[in-house]
């Protein structure tokens, strides 16, 4: 049937195309300097014909009656320009339109040259899109400090993003978690490295190698439909209409380790004399050189020890049983590439290719002091204290551990994360009379490679003295002091090597066509359809092994060893991290003859195969001047074969799973746009969206891990998260390139995805496993979304003297969310929770300064603190901690070409925080330090 429909819908097509034809308008508007003029509205007034530059500065005019026009362009924060056509039948007519900036003349203030800064360029494509989008351009991501484009995306209304070592990486929208958006590059779905979710390593693509970010907040019936959220598309930089060369370097210190940063990049592109093959080759550097200070804690609010016959419980209040303390010192190298190229055959067809290649390696070791109250089978009467009903003191088992890898030369002596993440993508637009056609393929794959992994650890058993008065900084401090400092009787606990590997391929392809179609006589309808395959596989492949070497290095004492004490650690002074095994030591070891240790890998091993079919209809008409409608319908059929292990006893393999699954989601969409004014839009939008499970929460794997009575199951029977959505948003744009909007959006919800941490009822699960804890990814019932958007962007032109040149960015986002269906560990139902990852409020703000040589930007980036991981009982729940970052940077331009820029970010030294069930309750902080970096900036720019 689905056949059928699109075979009508072929047909239809060429038989409009062959029909008697009038001509056509393809052209191109770009800057003085060669760079496309993105979001500029053209129009024929005469005929009530428009159209809308896209990111490439094209735009096309199809079945335009022979004649002579003018082209009427109009441009925010700009004068309205004119250029003369003439169209012949049966033929498509080109035109190169150039915008020179000028200056405008407001309220008797002379502005100069707003037209086509990359605030303009972003606004116009912002204003003039038909859905609800936010846009932000290169030039105003140059405006803040940030360096990969996580940290950037953080800055749009709407976005928090979690941080990983001191970097944003997961992207999170309007407070749904990160797997539950998605990311493309140019249109293609950037592929995740991560094993477990969907989650795409924002921290992983340069800044400086993306010309344009777009958030689609309410996504049309064309785009892909997994993006619950919201779907962010990153455009990498095309090549300009002349040659221009650019490029940066710098360096900068970590003030954590006192260490180095360095950067560089440089662009390169040009365009042949006939106009027909542009391309451009770009690449980034940064080497970072830094580190973390981390502690963290478990809570528990019950104690048992052992009274000599039985277990014996005692009530306390809310006592610390774990605290780590944790020193990371950490290198990481993001190297990034891309070659873009594109060749216009004639007025009717081009074609191009986009590539990227990132890679990331990321050395890391970790020293990490561990205490953990025993079991209370090794705790008798006298062995702990309780006081004011809290354990004040208690034995511990203390494992000191250091993380590294092997001496090589990629390793050195380090843990190695090499993630790479690389797109091709081959493309093409083509005008068949009044057809457009435009169509992509694309190859994607994105992998994380972690070679031999080390471990150390050592072991004792001693009393700790347990403060908790402060419990935002839990101390575990030694009883008898002289413990904590014996090497000799921390006794030999293991040495491991591990190997972890996983990949995801993505192959991507889509066909689009469209045809003018006035339903309401106005002269500007469109319809269009499209097909589109998606076919991913995703494998994971670790291993582990340990050695045992307990006869060879008995106890920390016969290793050589660093002390890792630092009197201004972030934390606190009063954390004292002690000795550790050398990395140096533990990088040097030949360690053969190893005993596999499946209970550590076994479960995390899957391949799982998803195929994407997706199809769609839409229309976009005037329904008056002012007022257009857009309407349509996308059907995605999603198949899935998913791979995975049972396992028993912890280590051995009953047999490899396979279940197979397939669903088809019918999304219907709706988006009203009424102009109000020129510059006045109210927008409207009801939107369908889904999220597909992670992968690994589909994987049929069941592991029996008797020796800690857990359970852990995949769920391949999981159904995808869908969501109704619904939009509304106004826009006012000044005349002086700036922004006021304001907005409200809800989202319905269902069949979110939550891990259940429950208990076995009977022996279904494996004999023997009556009473274990279950852990396994459920669907809930429902959760709804509610929330507020203003955002503001002004220069304040009007402001007398010097104070024009100064500039406001400013946006803020209200949430509340509520879910239903999530059971606790005793299977009753929750009513006290949050949809998990919905941050209540978010605040971006910039306070900037620009006149003909210096700019400076001072940036604040608030997110509220929101549920992060459900636990079986309201106690135990995990909590992510409110950030607020602030950075500032400035520049100073030597000359036209040549600029000098300093950055300084995490002013605040702004720590990730969780904490467990209240937010005095630290489970984790770590602390980053702030970060200096400063260079030269070169741009050249030669138009043909």
């Amino acid at each position: 049937m689905k056949k059928s429909l699109f075979t009508l819908a072929l047909i239809f097509s060429f038989s409009a195309c062959l029909q008697g034809q009038n001509g056509n308008i393809q052209g191109t508007i770009s800057d003085q300097n060669g760079i496309y003029v993105p979001g500029a509205n053209v129009i024929i007034s005469t005929i009530g014909k428009g159209a809308i530059s896209n990111f490439d500065g094209k735009f096309t005019m199809v079945d335009i009656p022979e004649g002579n026009y003018t082209l009427q362009i109009s441009y925010l924060g700009y004068g309205d320009i004119e250029q003369a056509v003439s169209v012949i039948s049966n033929t498509t007519t080109t035109v190169s339109i150039v915008m020179t900036p000028k200056s405008l003349e407001l309220d008797g203030v002379e502005v100069t040259a707003y037209g086509l800064s990359g605030q303009a360029k972003a606004l116009n494509k912002q204003k003039n899109n038909l859905n609800i989008t936010n846009v932000v351009s290169t030039d105003q991501i140059g405006k803040f400090p940030d360096a990969n484009i996580g940290d950037a995306v953080k800055r749009i209304p709407g976005i928090t993003m979690q941080v990983d070592q001191g970097e944003a990486r997961n992207i999170i929208v309007r407070g749904l978690s990160p797997q539950l958006n998605s990311v493309t590059l140019n249109g293609s779905r950037i592929p995740s490295a991560e094993g477990d979710n969907r989650n795409i390593q924002m921290d992983l693509i340069p800044s400086d190698m993306i010309q344009t970010i777009e958030v689609n907040k309410a996504v049309t019936p064309d785009m892909d439909a997994d993006a619950l959220g919201g779907s962010v598309n990153l455009v990498t930089r095309t090549a300009p209409q002349g040659f221009r060369l650019a490029a940066t370097a710098g360096s900068g210190i970590n003030f954590i380790t006192d260490k180095r940063i360095l950067n560089g990049s440089f662009l390169i592109g040009d365009r042949t004399a006939n106009g027909k093959f542009g391309w451009m080759v770009a690449a980034s550097i940064n080497d970072n050189d830094f580190g973390s200070d981390n502690v963290e804690a478990e809570w528990e609010d019950e104690f048992e020890f052992f009274n000599g016959s039985d277990t014996e419980e005692v009530d306390v209040n809310p006592y610390t049983k774990v605290l780590e303390q944790r020193t990371y010192l950490v290198q990481r190298i993001r190297r990034s590439f891309s070659a873009n190229f594109d060749f216009q055959f004639d007025a009717n067809n081009s074609i191009y290719l986009k590539t990227m290649y990132n890679w990331r390696d990321d050395r890391e070791n970790r020293f990490r002091l561990e205490q953990e109250i025993l079991d209370s089978e090794d705790i008798g009467a006298a062995d702990f204290t309780v006081t004011n009903g809290i354990p004040t003191r208690f034995p511990v088992e203390v494992k000191r551990q250091t993380k590294g890898g092997i001496d090589a030369d990629r390793n050195e002596n380090r843990r190695l994360e090499d993630q790479r993440m690389q797109n091709y993508t081959l493309g093409g637009d083509h005008l068949w009379g009044k057809l457009k056609v435009n169509w992509m393929g694309s190859y994607a794959q994105a992998s994380e490679e972690r070679p031999n992994e080390r471990y150390a650890e050592f072991e004792s058993v001693y009393s700790i003295d347990n403060d908790n008065s402060d419990p935002e900084f839990p101390i575990f401090t030694a009883t008898t002091a002289a413990d904590a400092s014996d090497l000799g009787s921390f006794e030999f606990g293991e040495i491991t090597d591990e190997n972890q590997f996983t990949e995801e391929e993505d192959f991507n392809a889509f066909i689009n066509f469209e045809l003018p179609a006035d339903f309401f006589g106005k002269g500007d309808g469109i319809v269009k359809f499209g097909l589109r395959g998606r076919f991913k596989n995703k494998i994971r492949d670790n291993n582990f092994f340990e050695y045992d070497l307990e006869g060879t290095f008995p106890t920390l004492a016969a290793v050589p060893t660093k002390d890792y004490t630092d009197p201004d650690y972030l934390a606190g002074s009063q954390y004292r991290a002690g000795l550790y095994a050398d990395e140096a030591w533990l990088g040097g070891l030949s360690l053969v003859n190893g005993t596999a240790v499946p209970d550590e890998f076994l479960r995390a091993n899957f391949d799982v195969e998803e195929n994407v079919y997706a199809a769609y209809l839409m229309t976009n008409q005037k329904l008056t001047d002012n007022f257009s409608v857009l309407w349509g319908l996308r059907v995605e059929a999603t198949d899935i074969t998913a791979k995975g292990n049972q396992i028993e006893d912890e280590e051995n393999v009953v047999g490899e799973i396979t279940e197979e699954s397939s669903y088809t989601n019918i999304m219907p969409g709706v988006h009203l746009k009424y102009d109000i004014t020129d510059n006045t839009i109210l927008r409207f939008a009801w939107t369908n969206t889904l999220a597909r499970p992670n992968y690994a929460d589909l994987v049929p794997s069941l592991d029996v891990v008797s020796g800690d009575e857990e359970i852990f199951v995949g769920n391949p029977e999981l159904d995808p998260t869908t969501s109704m959505n619904f939009d509304l948003m106004a826009e006012h744009y000044f005349t002086s390139v700036g922004l006021l909007s304001g907005g409200v959006f809800y989202k319905r919800i269902n069949d979110f995805i939550y891990t259940f941490q429950g208990e076995a009822t009977d022996d279904s699960l494996g004999a023997g496993t009556t009473g274990f804890n279950v852990f396994q990814p459920l669907n809930g019932d429902d959760a709804s979304v509610v929330g507020v958007e203003v955002a503001v962007q002004r220069q304040l032109d009007f402001l007398p003297g010097f104070a024009k040149n100064f500039s406001l960015y400013l946006n803020y986002t209200y949430l509340t969310s509520s879910a239903d269906g999530i059971r606790n560990e005793d299977g009753d139902e929750r009513t006290d929770l949050d949809l998990p990852n919905t941050a209540p409020n978010m605040f971006n703000g910039s306070l900037g300064y620009a006149d003909k040589k210096f700019t400076a930007r001072l940036s604040i980036n608030f997110s509220d603190a929101y549920i992060d991981e459900i636990g079986g009982r309201a106690f135990d729940d995990r909590y992510y901690d409110e950030q607020l970052f602030l950075d500032f940077n400035a520049t100073f331009a030597i000359n036209k070409n040549l600029r000098i820029y300093a950055d300084l970010n995490n002013i605040t030294n702004q720590p990730l925080r969780y904490y467990q069930g209240i937010t005095s309750r630290t489970q984790q902080v770590e602390f980053y330090e702030r970060r200096l970096t400063f260079g030269l900036k070169y741009d050249l720019f030669q138009t043909n």
